[in-house]
């Protein structure tokens, strides 16, 4: 993996940050990565969220903000103020852990003046056009949306249900069920607003946020590429088959194709 490079894709908006969620102890995983926060658990001989930096990067994001929290120090010490990658990152460091949403609340400080912003988990890959993402959010003039992706499995994932034009319709808690569903890939870009609804404290997106703001638009855009969340031993053994595949997709240039193979579990 490329730790420097440059960026050939058309810039989205240098200015437009993007906030990932780092802090979670990653409980899960810590039978296999134990002394590590879990983004920075080992894919190929480099940080999974190496992978993250590098695709923001590539498609023209370069003010980062990482949400931290568990072992903050570490990813401070592995990425620091992201100079090696050309991106510039800042820290917002949470004494206690407050959630998905909770964790975006706390960096509000972080956005500035930035009318809208985008959030990406720390423990998840998609391959994204982040310009395609951009310009669907702002088409639709919703106070969120988010990439979904479909999976052959969809047991320990909650599952979101569209309805007319890519809006969300319903959101399901996960069911255990192994049938194949269209989840929630951990991307989302918001409008500044979202800040306000988020409740003090811990707060969950997906409990907490979402629900309540149905009526008020969020979107969904299906991507069809390659997925991957390393939250179990078992997928983060396959992302290390993967790794070339997650390499490749985080330093290409934008795609524009709608459809290209997937690769999801």
């Amino acid at each position: 993996m490329k730790a420097e490079f440059k960026s050939q894709s058309a810039k989205v908006n240098e200015c437009l940050p993007a906030i990932l969620l780092v802090g979670g102890k990653g409980t899960r995983l810590q039978s296999v990565v134990s002394s590590k926060p879990k983004p920075l658990a080992d894919v190929g001989g480099n940080p999974f969220l190496e992978l993250l930096v590098m695709q923001l990067r590539n498609q023209g994001i370069q003010r980062l903000i990482m949400s931290t929290g568990y072992l903050a120090e570490q990813i401070e010490e592995a990425f620091g103020d992201g100079r090696r990658w050309g991106v510039e990152i800042r820290y917002s460091k949470e004494a206690q852990p407050l959630g998905t949403a909770g964790a975006v609340r706390f960096a509000e400080a972080f956005l500035e003046r930035s009318s809208e912003f985008l959030v990406l988990n720390g423990d998840s890959f998609i391959d994204l056009n982040i310009r395609r993402f951009i310009d669907f959010h702002r088409q639709h003039d919703g106070i969120a949306s988010m990439a979904v992706c479909r999976v052959s499995d969809a047991a320990r994932f909650g599952t979101v249900e569209l309805g007319d034009g890519g809006r969300v319709a319903r959101f399901r808690e996960k069911t255990g069920s192994t049938l194949p569903g269209l989840i929630n890939a951990g991307v989302y870009a918001f409008k500044r607003s979202i800040v306000e609804r988020i409740p003090q404290g811990i707060a969950s997106f997906e409990k907490d946020v979402f629900p309540a703001l149905l009526n008020e638009g969020i979107y969904a855009l299906e991507e069809h590429g390659i997925f991957i969340d390393i939250g179990t031993p078992q997928d983060y053994a396959y992302a290390q088959d993967l790794c070339e595949k997650l390499c490749r997709a985080a330093t290409a240039e934008t795609q524009v194709e709608a459809d290209k193979p997937s690769t999801v579990r």
